[in-house]
Parts: structure tokens; sequence; C-alpha cells
């Protein structure tokens, strides 16, 4: 049983619908450290990458079985079921999560 379920929306199902593949897709989470020493923060949901080591991530899947990887750093601050939509127009459409602001607060602020 994986630990997460992913709720794709419609736009989402679509999505994934049209970019189906054999490998799950990543929730990769990225900390960068900027010139003054802050921390930036960055969620994205991409394809699995030949170098992506599986002892970092944890299992989610959708209910009908799409699966997906998530970046464990990530995975012990998002809630248990989470929603995936699709963001941007045009060439830069991308899946993104769809959180509530604490939700977002927690998972890149905390």
């Amino acid at each position: 049983m994986p630990e997460f379920l992913v709720d794709p929306d419609a736009k989402a199902r679509a999505w994934l619908d049209a970019h189906a593949g054999d490998s799950p897709h990543v929730i990769a989470y990225n900390v960068h450290r900027c010139c003054g020493g802050g921390k930036i923060c960055e969620v994205s949901v991409r394809d699995l990458k030949a170098n992506d080591d599986a002892a970092g991530f944890v299992a989610g899947s959708t209910l009908d079985g799409a699966q997906f990887l998530i970046d464990r750093r990530a995975a012990r601050r998002l809630p248990r079921r989470f929603t995936l939509t699709v963001r941007g127009a045009g060439p830069l459409k991308h899946l993104d999560l769809d959180l509530t602001g604490d939700q977002w607060g927690e998972l890149l602020y905390t």
C-alpha cells in the first residue's frame, strides 16, 4: 500500500492520460541557497530520471494505479492525500500540486 494517495483533478487526469509511460512520475523537492544565505525551496512534478536514487523517495499512487515517487524531504511535510492539477499555458503547461496556503507554507517554509 502506498504511503500517499495522489488525487488528480480532471485536467491532471487528462494530462496523465496523454503522457502515459512505464516509469512513475516524481514529485521532486529542491533546496537552493541564495547569495544572502536564504533558502529557496521548489517543488516540481517531473518524469523519473536515470540518476534518481529510489531510496530517496516514498511511494504514492492514484486510485487507478498511476505511480508516483515522492521526495522524502517533501513527504515529511505533505498531507497523506493531496490533489494534482495542471498549471501554465502552451509549452509551459505542467503538473503541479494543488495545496491550500497553509499546506504550501508547511511544505516550503517549515
